[in-house]
């Protein structure tokens, strides 16, 4: 189970060095240099091939083994990051927007290929709920330090270095990839699998509108769907515009990208940490239920934060404290919900596996995006104080949502108990 671990792990650590550039580096680029938080929201759409991916996960399904679809995407960002160290972001910001674009859509395929991993690898209560935390925790961390850590001495060491230590981890990871143990009976099941295939059970590969019908046909997909789009709207908008209003009005970049990019992010490493062990010894649904709740009420701190203009060392203090909870429990959240959409997965046919559970993170990157796009112009064009009362509302939306689901939907605790045989 450790050496699963510690493969998950570090392919999602990997995995989220992108969104951790693009999500916490480039926003405070951006506004340092004077762009307005719409032009800022609008560089979401860096973001888009992860909303692609659901078109060619089937191709990651079918075509050739997960170990060469991730040594190929690892070894891609590696020379895409090679390729960057030669650029000044001052001088070349479309070629830096090119860059994180190239990255994004590998990393897309890469995450394909080692959801797909996942769920063969993953089995049981216990190794679903430590697998799915080291899934959020490794993404997580991979964020942390390319959003906070790098941030924080871009100044000192530069744009080239950076990306050259970068360029190392990627091909590091690329050659422990390739020899990785856990892996080893995938060549096995992908061997028997291109025999069944050629056996005359590959027709679906040529009428994908079957496919299509076989995800939302798997019990639990629908409520699932709404699920993920769903559940993090209002946080995402206060996780997103929050630290830029810090910027405004209170702290300077430096201060933000510590304690928004390195202690934020390791409280919501902590509560995706702890997601793994209370799903060890709660059910998934009495746990959503009182954790939604404590989210909305943390929002409800957070925005009347917002009615304070003027700089003071209490109010540094209360935002870092309100950032820490809202990312924790931001954190915890993310550990249920993927739990829960592999538990939906983990109901499908082992062929469509890998496409359905691309298919649900798709989505749950398309409300996320879609969300964070669009933020910045609320709150351009209605005020802070406006925009997180919007926000507010769709979080507590959705804990009313959750809340029904534990009681008479797809949260009941007999339908989440049941495991694939």
């Amino acid at each position: 189970m450790n050496d699963k671990l510690v493969f998950l792990g570090l392919l999602y650590f990997v995995q989220g060095i992108p969104y951790g550039l693009q999500s916490s580096l480039l926003p405070v680029y951006l506004r340092g240099a004077g762009h307005s938080l719409t032009r800022i929201g609008f560089t979401k759409i860096l973001y888009f091939p992860w909303v692609l991916k659901v078109l060619w996960a089937p191709l990651v399904d079918r075509v050739g083994t997960k170990r060469r679809w991730l040594v190929g995407t690892v070894s891609g960002l590696a020379l895409t990051c090679l390729s960057s160290a030669a650029l000044a972001p001052e001088a070349h910001i479309w070629g830096v927007a090119g860059t994180l674009l190239a990255m994004n859509s590998l990393a897309s395929v890469q995450d394909i290929a080692v959801d797909g991993a996942a769920v063969g690898l993953l089995k049981g209560r216990g190794e679903l709920g430590l697998g799915n935390t080291a899934q959020v925790v490794g993404y997580k961390a991979g964020s942390v330090f390319a959003g906070g850590g790098l941030l924080a001495v871009i100044d000192v060491a530069g744009w080239s270095w950076m990306f050259m230590l970068l360029t190392f981890v990627y091909a590091g990871v690329a050659l422990f990839v390739w020899g990785a143990p856990v892996l080893d009976d995938e060549t096995v099941r992908g061997q028997q699998a291109d025999g069944s295939r050629r056996g005359g059970q590959g027709a679906d590969a040529v009428k994908p509108w079957r496919v299509w019908r076989k995800l939302l046909a798997v019990p639990g997909t629908p409520w699932t769907v709404l699920y993920v789009l769903t559940y993090k709207l209002g946080e995402q908008g206060a996780v997103t515009m929050f630290p830029l209003f810090l910027l405004d009005h209170h702290m300077t970049a430096r201060e933000l990208g510590f304690w928004n990019g390195v202690i934020a992010m390791g409280f919501s490493i902590c509560g995706s940490s702890l997601g793994g062990l209370l799903l060890a010894q709660f059910s998934i649904g009495a746990l959503m239920r009182r954790v939604f709740v404590l989210r909305t009420i943390s929002m409800v701190f957070q925005s009347s934060l917002l009615t304070v203009l003027e700089p003071s060392p209490l109010m540094k203090g209360m935002a870092v404290l309100s950032m820490s909870v809202q990312h924790f429990l931001g954190g915890l959240i993310t550990t249920l919900t993927f739990t829960t959409m592999m538990h939906c997965t983990q109901r499908a046919e082992e062929s469509i596996q890998a496409t359905h559970y691309s298919f649900l993170a798709t989505l749950e990157v398309l409300g996320k995006l879609t969300f964070s796009a669009l933020a910045g112009g609320v709150v351009d064009w209605f005020g802070f104080q406006v925009a997180f009362l919007f926000f507010l509302t769709l979080s507590a939306g959705t804990a009313l949502h959750v809340w029904t689901a534990t009681f008479t939907g797809a949260l009941r605790e007999h339908q989440l108990k049941e495991q694939p045989k």
